[in-house]
């Protein structure tokens, strides 16, 4: 009884990685330059869709950058969580997902120093999934998946502390 197979559609797997960074104009380009150092990929610019003017933002302004790791993101996981020290506030955790920041760049290991884009951090965002959730999101024969389909707090921790030897506070 004790060697019965556990439900493979019940395994967690991280669906993306997505790192972000924020900010207007010189401030934009210098983040837009240190994702595409740290990811080697093209980063994509967001732009604002609403009007806030104790920011100086207005509607289809570039405020932000952002870049999505869909395949090979283990490497870069590890070293954004050594960036970290391996470990995390369980505050940062949400359904599906969680969120850190790194301060500064320059603590990631095997990215140095670069005199043009300066001294900057940026956002870090997990998103896991489990097998299935594509019927939620596909455009024909779109279905609705139960609660137990959602991966709580409590799996996240598990699957980060097996996986990647994260502590959490």
């Amino acid at each position: 009884m004790e060697n019965k197979k556990k439900n493979i559609m019940q395994k967690v797997k991280i669906e993306k990685v997505i790192l972000s960074v924020g900010g207007i104009g010189e401030e934009l380009e210098k983040g837009f330059k240190l994702l595409k150092i740290i990811t080697n990929r093209k980063p994509a610019k967001m732009k604002s869709k609403k009007r806030i003017p104790s920011l100086g933002v207005r509607p289809k302004l570039e405020v932000g950058a952002v870049v999505t790791i869909r395949r090979k993101y283990e490497e870069l996981l590890k070293r954004l969580l050594i960036a970290r020290e391996n470990s995390l506030n369980k505050k940062q955790i949400s359904e599906n997902n969680f969120s850190f920041g790194i301060k500064e760049y320059i603590e990631i290991p095997g990215v140095e120093y670069q005199r043009e884009i300066g001294i900057i951090g940026f956002d870090v965002t997990i998103v896991f999934k489990r097998s299935g959730r594509r019927i939620k999101l596909r455009k024909i024969k779109r279905g609705k998946i139960p609660k137990r389909q959602t991966i709580s707090k409590e799996e996240i921790i598990k699957f980060m502390e097996d996986n990647f030897q994260v502590e959490f506070n």
